[in-house]
């Protein structure tokens, strides 16, 4: 017997370069457009950010990021210590079965249900994600983790991300000339739809040897520049806030599926990640917050709500919260995962932070 594997921290320690500061072998991440790091660049879909304006501030420029620069993903990686997670699908076999500091499989557009932003073209549904996460921990992991005893340690103490659910709302439910949803699943039953099958997802992930996870609310919908430009009638206030209540159904409802799951099963951990209070409180009073642009996008956008190509954007870019009709520019990101990293009310009912150094 070997001493790795009499000692898989130690192996650990020294793959995931710990003597750098890193707190966390790995970081994996799973969602949409708010996390793809340009899975969709090789996909046949309408849903791509890999041209000018995005990633005006991010070193290299554009890579598919829906955003001015860096993801919340990408700067949580940064605060584990880690280099930010590459797209799965710009990865070669022989990278693949080399990368263990995590790997990127969100999909802009993708959404729970696998028919949610389909009607955009091709994209990697949540249950795709999962595929391809099966595909490393069976083929990939194995080449560098030969003990099972090492490689199931691994993966309890990796961190894995879902930012999942818009889609099935923005490019799903609230698009009935795609999508069948909304005339047949009423909102509190469609509701519960997402959160079991989300549910069943995530006991597929902890099966794979997943123990440490975060999962994203969804967002203040109502609030997107695109969505006020383009509902009818006008709302009165500030956000459509119809189209708010129909999604804190399904925040709502989240928390308690998250503790079932964390009571269900044994040595697991799940975070909630609060995505709507925080960004709504800056909608309603911007200036209050630091932005004195809170309701326009930075760039000019398409009738879908992304950036036009080529034209220039904003260069206060930092006072708005918007980069284009749906996505925040970097800064929000930046605050949005510094406070679920080492906060005490974004992500309960642990941190980032206090969920990595859990033993």
């Amino acid at each position: 017997m070997s001493i790795l594997s009499l000692y898989p921290f130690l192996f650990l320690t020294l793959l995931a370069g710990k003597s750098s500061g890193a707190i966390a072998p790995a970081l994996y991440l799973f969602g949409a457009s708010s996390l793809d790091a340009g899975n969709n660049n090789f996909l046949q879909t309408r849903a791509k950010a890999n041209f000018y304006p995005y990633g005006i501030d991010f070193p290299g420029g554009s890579t598919g990021r829906y955003t001015n620069g860096a993801t919340s993903g990408d700067f949580i990686a940064t605060f584990l210590g880690l280099p930010y997670p590459p797209a799965y699908l710009s990865l070669s076999e022989k990278q693949r079965q080399t990368i263990i500091t995590g790997i990127n499989y969100a999909s802009s557009a993708a959404g729970i249900l696998p028919e949610s932003g389909s009607s955009l073209g091709d994209i990697l549904s949540l249950d795709e994600q999962i595929n391809y996460f099966q595909s490393t921990v069976r083929n990939d992991l194995p080449k560098i983790f030969r003990s099972p005893r090492v490689l199931s340690h691994y993966l309890s103490r990796s961190v894995f991300i879902f930012a999942i659910g818009t889609n099935d709302y923005l490019n799903n439910y609230l698009q009935p000339q795609f999508y069948n949803r909304s005339k047949t699943n009423p909102p509190q039953q469609f509701a519960n739809l997402l959160l079991d099958t989300l549910g069943q997802q995530l006991t597929t992930m902890y099966i794979l040897g997943g123990r440490k996870f975060v999962v994203y609310g969804i967002g203040a919908l109502g609030c997107l520049p695109v969505i006020l430009a383009n509902i009818n009638p006008k709302p009165t206030t500030p956000c459509a806030e119809n189209v708010n209540n129909l999604i804190n159904i399904f925040n709502n409802g989240l928390a308690a599926k998250l503790q079932q799951l964390t009571s269900s099963l044994k040595g697991s951990t799940f975070v909630r990640a609060d995505a709507y209070t925080e960004i709504y409180a800056q909608f309603q009073d911007p200036v209050k917050y630091g932005f004195s642009e809170g309701r326009t996008p930075c760039c000019a956008v398409t009738a879908f709500g992304t950036c036009l190509p080529g034209q220039e954007p904003c260069t206060d870019r930092n006072n708005h919260l918007y980069y284009d009709g749906v996505h925040p520019v970097q800064r929000v990101n930046y605050q949005f995962a510094r406070n679920c990293f080492s906060g005490s009310t974004v992500c309960t009912p642990t941190n980032i932070q206090g969920l990595a150094l859990k033993l």
